[in-house]
């Protein structure tokens, strides 16, 4: 068995609030089809109790696919999901570059899951999936539910279809590793919300955001980023946009 695990690009990011220690969001998500790791069940060959290859930056216990691994296990599915990885292993092909921006884990975790539900008959609906996946990464849920455009919010466990005209998403990734947390950080030294512009860009079609706003406005990550990465500000360029935390920048164009 293949699954596909697709990029994402934040059309939009506002910061609106604070939950804890976690800050809440509201964002247009839309997924990037011709940016995609590819996950497959291959035969086991060893003892280990999760056998996973790939070419990962992180320790097996960093790894979202196994922490998607272990959520999976506590959620109660314990049995059946170790059960399925008594025979099988899984190999990841990643096209997806971390520290981007692009949510390259998350959509990996949320497509290992998917993988599971089907393949190990947890018979899981795929609310139940996206709450089980929030416990892995706030941008799991969205991963999960696969709408190639979404409006999502709070921590990132509501996600909402956005029907809008098919997109074709161009992203250039410079070599520039992103700290998320230092950057989040560097944001609420400058602390500013805007929920009625977050409200009204929610409403507007991705072509008309990235038309009528600059760079800047659409993501409140930018700012902070640059004065935590100033190498960021060189790559900065007319129709290209910053995606989450970053580094990458995209442009979208009509299909037609």
């Amino acid at each position: 068995m293949r699954q596909k695990a697709y990029a994402k690009v934040n059309i939009f990011l506002k910061i609106v609030g604070m939950r804890g220690n976690y800050h809440e969001i509201k964002s247009r998500f839309v997924l990037v089809k011709n940016l995609y790791d590819e996950l497959r069940l291959i035969p086991k060959e060893k003892d280990d109790e999760f056998e996973l290859y790939g070419e990962f930056g992180c320790r097996l216990e960093q790894n979202t696919i196994y922490k998607a691994f272990v959520a999976l296990c506590e959620a109660g599915y314990k049995t059946k999901v170790k059960k399925m990885f008594e025979k099988y292993a899984l190999d990841v092909e990643k096209n997806i570059p971390s520290f981007a921006g692009l949510g390259g884990g998350s959509s990996d975790a949320a497509s290992f899951m998917l993988m599971v539900n089907k393949e190990a008959n947890l018979c899981l609906d795929i609310e139940k999936l996206a709450k089980i996946g929030l416990r892995v990464g706030a941008d799991v849920p969205f991963f999960i539910y696969g709408f190639d455009s979404a409006n999502v919010s709070g921590i990132g466990e509501v996600v909402e279809e956005f029907k809008e005209e098919a997109l074709h998403v161009e992203v250039f990734t410079p070599k520039i590793r992103c700290n998320t947390a230092e950057i989040y950080r560097t944001f609420r030294d400058d602390y500013a919300v805007d929920i009625g512009l977050a409200d009204k860009m929610s409403k507007c079609k991705s072509q008309e955001l990235l038309k009528n706003y600059k760079d800047i406005e659409l993501n409140d990550l930018l700012k902070p980023a640059m004065k935590t990465d100033k190498d960021i500000q060189n790559y900065r360029k007319k129709d290209w946009f910053f995606s989450g935390s970053g580094s990458s920048f995209f442009r979208v164009e009509e299909m037609g």
